[in-house]
C-alpha cells in the first residue's frame, strides 16, 4: 500500500475512463475509514497509476474534496488530507446532535408499520454485526440507519444541512466506534431509540438521539487528543 492508501495495481493494465465523482468517492471512502489520515499526501501521478485513470479526473476529484473540506491543496505541497482536531469534532457533533435529534422527533409522526419494519431489520442486522465485532459492516449499517432517520423526515432543508455537515464529520464516526467502551454504549443507545420509536414517543426519541450523537463527538474528541503529538 502506498502513501495514497490505495493498493497498487499492475501498471500494464490499460487506463480506464473514470469520472471525477468516481475518483472522489474512492478517496472519500478511504478518508472516512481512516485509511488516509489527516496530513497524508495525495500525489496525483501516483493515484492516477494506482486507480488506472488519467490525471484529469484525479485533479478534478481533488477539487471536489477540497470543496467538501476533506483535502487542502497548496502550490508547493500538493494535496493533503485536512487536519481533524478535537475542537472541530466537538463543534461538528454538537450541531449534528441537534439536527439528528430533531429528525428523530419528526420521524415519529410519520413512522408507519412498513417504515418501522425496515428499521427493525436494519437494527437486528447491526446487532449481529456488533456481536461479531465486524466494525466495517457495523459502520455501513449504522450509516444506513442514521440516513433512514434523516430521510424519513422528508424535510429537504434538514436533509441538505445534515449532508453538508456530515461530509466533514463522517470520518470521525468510524474512529469513535473503534473505542470498545463507546461501541458498547452506542449499541445500547440504538436499543433505547428503538424502544422509543416502537412506543411512538417523540420526546424520548429526540433526547436519546441527541445524547447518542453528543457521546460520539465526545469520544471522537478524546481519540483525536490522544493522537496529537
Amino acid at each position: 500500500m502506498t502513501e495514497t492508501g490505495v493498493t497498487p495495481m499492475n501498471d500494464a493494465k490499460p487506463v480506464r475512463q473514470a469520472s471525477a465523482e468516481w475518483v472522489a468517492a474512492q478517496l472519500r471512502g478511504r478518508i472516512i475509514r481512516g485509511e488516509l489520515l489527516p496530513g497524508a499526501r495525495i500525489v496525483e501521478r501516483t493515484l492516477s497509476a494506482e486507480l488506472r485513470v488519467s490525471r484529469t479526473p484525479v485533479r478534478e476529484a481533488l477539487k471536489l474534496l477540497r470543496a467538501d473540506g476533506l483535502v487542502e491543496i497548496a502550490m508547493h505541497r500538493g494535496a493533503q488530507v485536512t487536519p481533524y482536531t478535537a475542537q472541530e469534532a466537538e463543534h461538528l457533533f454538537d450541531l449534528i446532535a441537534v439536527i439528528e435529534g430533531l429528525a428523530a422527533e419528526r420521524l415519529v409522526a410519520r413512522l408507519d408499520a412498513p417504515m418501522l419494519e425496515r428499521l427493525e431489520a436494519m437494527h437486528a442486522r447491526m446487532k449481529a454485526q456488533y456481536a461479531a465485532r465486524d466494525a466495517t459492516a457495523y459502520f455501513d449499517t449504522n450509516t444506513s440507519i442514521h440516513a433512514f432517520i434523516i430521510d424519513g423526515t422528508e424535510n429537504p432543508h434538514l436533509i441538505e444541512s445534515h449532508r453538508r455537515v456530515m461530509i466533514r464529520a463522517q470520518r470521525g464516526r468510524f474512529m469513535a466506534i473503534l473505542d470498545t467502551d463507546r461501541w458498547s454504549q452506542a449499541m445500547a443507545e440504538h436499543d433505547e431509540l428503538m424502544v422509543a420509536l416502537r412506543a411512538r414517543d417523540a420526546a424520548s426519541a429526540a433526547e436519546i438521539w441527541q445524547r447518542h450523537l453528543r457521546h460520539t463527538g465526545e469520544t471522537l474528541a478524546e481519540v483525536l487528543r490522544d493522537r496529537q503529538p
